[in-house]
């Protein structure tokens, strides 16, 4: 079996702050015996306005943020699944956001740019991620100890097909800053419906509380079996969310319940 764990931030506009939590939150879970580690969406930079992240893009390979990725999985050797930061894109006054993974030797293993993106609009609450971030175009997965990861991002959770699309995986990740008001109605319902379709580890690493910007997250990082079983979950607040990965129960799963194999569309 292989231990896993989600972190769960409150993250504020300081990219050096930011990266000083996830630096200890990730020490924390891999003293705790986490071979992977995922932080959530934004984990670099939450800033007071959504333009605030353009001016933090960094290009591919080269920036402060992926430096501290890299260091991180390299000085725990740990598979590290950094959530999301900026990316320079082609289109001016936007960014990418995107996922990059990290091998225990801190080199580049995988990199996802978030298709779907979240626009909600109820009384004065309102975001519309596509006035800053370019959508990407293609699903991704990453090939590890533990089997087949598939990533997603925050929104990507209302879209099965994404899921559909990635194939039989082990683990499905899906870092995130769900909102407290979509994540009380919908977060661990969607959650546990893609671990049961897929009949998969699904670990889901959140933003979870009051930030500096006046953005409330849901938070309940958590980590549910193929079975659609919760079994670990951190309300709010900065922490840790860890659990095991076990391919001989996964397997089961799908020998008893061929649901994947049943599959005729």
């Amino acid at each position: 079996m292989h231990t896993v764990a989600a972190i769960q931030m409150i993250s504020t506009p300081s990219i050096t702050e930011n990266l000083a939590t996830a630096k200890r939150l990730v020490a924390q879970a891999a003293s705790d015996g986490a071979m992977l580690v995922v932080l959530p969406e934004y984990w670099a930079i939450m800033g007071q306005h959504e333009t605030d992240k353009l001016g933090h893009a960094e290009q591919p390979g080269s920036g402060p943020i992926q430096d501290g990725m890299a260091q991180m999985a390299r000085e725990h050797g740990v598979w590290l699944i950094g959530g999301t930061l900026p990316l320079v894109s082609p289109e001016a006054g936007k960014v990418l956001n995107t996922t990059l993974v990290y091998d225990p030797q801190g080199e580049a293993a995988g990199r996802y740019d978030k298709i779907h993106l979240f626009g909600f609009t109820r009384g004065a609450e309102s975001y519309n991620e596509s006035r800053t971030i370019v959508a990407g175009a293609q699903v991704r997965s990453v090939d590890t100890p533990l089997g087949k990861v598939g990533l997603s991002i925050c929104y990507d959770l209302r879209f099965p097909e994404l899921y559909r699309a990635l194939g039989e995986c082990a683990l499905i990740v899906v870092p995130a800053a769900f909102t407290h008001t979509t994540g009380r109605a919908h977060w661990e319902v969607l959650l546990r419906a893609r671990a049961i379709e897929n009949q998969c580890y699904v670990l889901a690493s959140a933003q979870g509380g009051a930030h500096p910007n006046g953005r409330r997250t849901w938070g309940h990082s958590m980590l549910i079996d193929p079975w659609g079983e919760v079994k670990a979950v951190l309300d709010e607040g900065e922490g840790v969310v860890s659990g095991q990965i076990d391919p001989v129960f996964l397997a089961g799963v799908r020998e008893s319940l061929p649901a994947l194999a049943h599959r005729t569309m």
